[in-house]
């Protein structure tokens, strides 16, 4: 039969089941019991998050591995390992899904949509069916008779099973299922002014689904934003991936308004304000992960666009040996924590993990011994043990509103989400003065230019030489793929860029460049690593500060000093194998 293939290994020893007896394994309560001994040997879940599991499946009649990934205790990726792995059946990989559909005249996309399977493999000695579910008896049976060809099992992610239909079947009953329930077109646009059209529209299973859809891809690949932008023929979904933003598949025009309803109503905003810009929260569990979001709308000419910052607590580690800070800069960023006061910033533009290295600082201070109260504008991630304000300009709850009543908690630590005018930056220093450790950030270019854009702000020289301790520079450089990454000698153009890093290196110089894998999504990065510079405010810097030196003239000092440079971090990483230069560059803004 045409379009169909056979896979070696683990479907070739997974037990083949006839059409007339082809049954899935059983789902009652000995399966789901076994699978929950499994997953507590396995140190997946714990006692206690068990019997509120199995607490809730008793009073909503859901089963018990299904509610686990509802409430978010475990993820849908460790779930289906210990399934494969109970079952003794294969755990299908990204790879294994075939670039053609199989079997297409017997299996639709709507009956594989519905049932969450896709044939995998296929011979003349059976069919290879993924299951998101390998509980379903029904299915199983249904593809053996459909086929009438033995059917072997595989545990399927449900995430890669999703991504893998919506390419196979690109064109098959999703117009139906995007628009049959939902009037697509000029007249869903007609209906936009309608605000209950528009609650009624964001309410319906395939806007709902649409959206269900587009949040979960942007979890399972680790996105950072999703960007919904309205354009006169279309709608473009971007989402950003190690700060790069990539295009995915976007929903039909027509549904435009629709689904940016249903996000606002999940991010409880006003629906019927499409004229003034809105900022929401959405809390939800998506792939077996508790996910906060940040919702930002702005108006457009063609709609309103929407920005969800995805907040995933378990993708991002505070701690700093992760963030790869060079040995160096991290003591002497500690060592400024250590102090008993002064002010500490962290530097950089947008989207240079400024926050991330804030948190990871706050949890290096965090003790019974210390109180510890954060003033954010928004709180990104929740803490344990740290009071963590939020700011809320329009009731008047500013940042210097808020540190003046936060002086009278008695603090030993304030950390202050951004110094944006002088009134905070004076509170700041009062407070610093007063015997407080205070962290916060600025957007700056460099370590030493902070000074100016303090000076610019109106802080006095003496105030900036008596209380900041030290001033934390970075950006955030994309990490090589270590599936993919290959060696290449650098060229002699390319090492005379190196500088004194270079010099003691035996020749050639080996460096490495990307290439693109599976792993990587053929991007040939991987994460991302920090890069830094850290100018302490030693004696020489402060004389320099109270004379009004430039810039230029304190970086001098700086580095003679033995402050290593932004972009000398990054050749090091380079050097290192752990980035490129382009990239490096790219990253601080360099000239070529």
């Amino acid at each position: 039969m045409s379009g169909e293939t056979s896979l070696p290994r683990p479907w070739s020893s997974a037990r083949a089941v006839p059409p007339e007896e082809a049954v899935a394994p059983e789902s009652g309560p000995s399966r789901t019991e076994a699978l929950a001994q499994l997953l507590l040997a396995r140190n997946l879940i714990d006692a206690t998050a068990l019997e509120r599991a199995r607490r809730v499946a008793a009073e909503t009649g859901t089963r018990l591995d299904q509610v686990m990934t509802q409430l978010g205790l475990i993820s849908e990726r460790a779930l289906a390992e210990a399934l494969a792995a109970m079952l003794g059946a294969p755990l299908v990989a990204a790879a294994d899904y075939p670039d053609v559909p199989l079997l297409a005249d017997r299996l639709r996309a709507k009956f594989l949509r519905r049932a969450r399977a896709l044939p995998v493999a296929a011979d003349a000695g059976g069919v290879t069916l993924a299951l998101a579910d390998p509980f379903d008896a029904f299915t199983v049976s249904a593809v053996a008779t459909l086929v009438g060809r033995p059917v072997r099992i595989g545990v399927a992610v449900p995430i890669e099973l999703e991504a893998a239909l919506n390419r196979l079947y690109a064109d098959a009953d999703k117009p139906a299922e995007a628009g049959g329930e939902v009037e697509a077109g000029s007249d869903a646009e007609a209906d936009a002014a309608d605000t209950e059209r528009l609650k009624d529209l964001a309410s319906e299973a395939p806007v709902i689904r649409l959206v269900n859809q587009l949040i979960a891809r942007a979890v399972e690949t680790r996105a950072s934003d999703i960007h919904i932008e309205p354009f006169e023929d279309r709608l473009r979904v971007r989402t950003r991936h190690d700060g790069l933003l990539h295009e995915v598949e976007a929903p039909p025009p027509g549904l435009q308004a629709a689904v940016v309803s249903r996000i606002k109503i999940m991010a409880r905003l006003d629906i019927a304000e499409r004229r003034l810009p809105q900022d929401g929260r959405i809390k939800l569990v998506v792939r077996g992960h508790e996910i906060d979001f940040r919702v930002s709308t702005i108006p457009a000419l063609h709609g309103e666009s929407v920005v969800l910052r995805v907040l995933d607590r378990t993708a991002v580690e505070f701690d700093f040996g992760k963030l790869g800070l060079a040995e160096d800069v991290r003591d002497d960023l500690l060592g400024t924590l250590d102090a008993p006061n002064g002010i500490v910033l962290v530097t950089g533009p947008t989207g240079s993990g400024k926050t991330t290295t804030l948190y990871t600082a706050l949890l290096h201070l965090n003790a019974i011994t210390r109180k510890v109260i954060t003033v954010e504008d928004p709180v990104e991630y929740q803490l344990a043990g740290i009071n963590q304000v939020q700011v809320k300009p329009q009731i008047g709850l500013n940042f210097a509103a808020l540190l003046r009543a936060i002086l009278r908690h008695d603090p030993d630590v304030i950390m202050i989400g951004e110094i944006r005018d002088l009134e905070t930056a004076e509170i700041a220093v009062q407070a610093s003065l007063t015997g407080h450790l205070v962290l916060s950030t600025l957007h700056t270019n460099s370590a030493a230019a902070t000074v100016t854009r303090l000076r610019d702000m109106g802080l006095e020289d003496y105030l900036l030489a008596a209380t900041v301790n030290g001033i934390l520079a970075q950006r955030l450089v994309r990490r090589l793929c270590a599936a993919c990454r290959r060696p290449v000698e650098a060229a002699p153009e390319v090492v005379a860029r190196f500088g004194p890093a270079a010099e003691s290196l035996p020749r050639p110089i080996r460096i490495y460049e990307p290439v693109g894998c599976t792993a990587c999504k053929n991007t040939g990065f991987a994460g991302r690593v920090a890069i830094a510079e850290f100018l302490r405010m030693d004696e020489p810097i402060r004389r320099l500060v109270l004379q009004r030196a430039d810039q230029a003239a304190i970086h001098r000092a700086a580095s003679a000093a033995g402050m290593r440079a932004l972009y000398d971090s990054g050749v090091r990483e380079v050097l290192a194998g752990v980035t490129t230069l382009p990239e490096v560059l790219r990253s601080i803004r360099e000239d070529d």
